[in-house]
């Protein structure tokens, strides 16, 4: 689990990122930009009975596997099923994190698409210590995953998205009181990362009780 840490993003931050994505799986509810123009990146049926919101980073491992494990079943068994709304919100306790999500926030309905192979090929692109290369491995990912350069120029570089969302995420953050990855909230209850098993008995509580 990765716990916050001390984050400060400079403008020339904002410089080196240039990653890419993927067509979406997932079946993305109705999505509407807030003032600053992010979007709250949501699954399922918009009137379920529970609302499930995760908040993530793509460079947690933990997250990783909660991604390739928890959520998947969680998708199949109650979003896919419409008796769950997810709400995916970043969390970047570093930059690298906060490009990977400026990249999978490129087209937002393929959020959740690009978000599948930012988790699964994480020990792929997040293999060095050095700002310059992490960004060339975003490029390749974004290439891999049939971006054009341009657009992903343009998705990286912009500084204003940039900075709306790092204060929108210390915003959250902060109401939700997060301090670590990956962290739920199931209508408004926080709850730690746990097992697809518990996280099932939650849930089926949560709903015998509507």
């Amino acid at each position: 689990m990765i716990h916050r840490r001390t984050f400060a993003l400079s403008a020339a931050a904002f410089a080196l990122a240039k990653p890419a994505f993927a067509e979406s799986t997932a079946a993305a509810a109705p999505m509407a930009a807030n003032d600053a123009g992010i979007v709250e990146m949501t699954l399922g049926n918009a009137d379920a009975a529970v609302t499930v919101m995760e908040y993530a980073s793509f460079t947690c491992p933990h997250c990783a596997h909660f991604h390739e494990d928890q959520f998947k079943k969680l998708k199949a068994d109650y979003i896919d099923t419409g008796k769950v709304r997810f709400i995916y919100r970043d969390v970047y306790f570093d930059r690298v994190g906060l490009w990977a999500a400026m990249l999978a926030r490129c087209e937002p309905m393929r959020f959740f698409g690009v978000s599948d192979l930012l988790y699964s090929r994480q020990k792929e692109w997040l293999n060095s210590q050095d700002p310059v290369q992490l960004a060339a491995n975003l490029r390749k990912l974004g290439a891999v995953a049939g971006l054009p350069e341009d657009r992903i120029k343009a998705c990286m570089e912009d500084g204003d998205k940039a900075k709306a969302l790092v204060e929108w995420f210390q915003t959250n953050t902060e109401a939700d009181d997060i301090k670590a990855t990956p962290t739920l909230m199931i209508d408004g209850a926080q709850f730690s990362n746990m097992s697809y098993p518990d996280l099932q008995k939650v849930l089926d509580e949560k709903l015998a009780a509507q």
